[in-house]
């Protein structure tokens, strides 16, 4: 039993220290995002540019 939960601490300790470069870019991901996003902002604004309010 407690090999098992010696074990156990072992593992979680490895997978705590291996720690790299992630796989994809978080500065690309977030670029993306926030054109993706401008993009829509540009769409509703030339959508409801010209319309009168009630």
């Amino acid at each position: 039993m407690l090999s098992q939960i010696s074990q156990a601490a072992l593992v979680v300790a490895r997978a705590a220290e291996e720690h790299g470069e992630p796989a994809v870019n978080p500065w690309l991901i977030g670029g993306g995002v926030l054109a993706f996003l401008m993009f829509l902002l540009v769409g509703l604004v030339w959508f409801g540019g010209g319309r009168e309010h009630s």
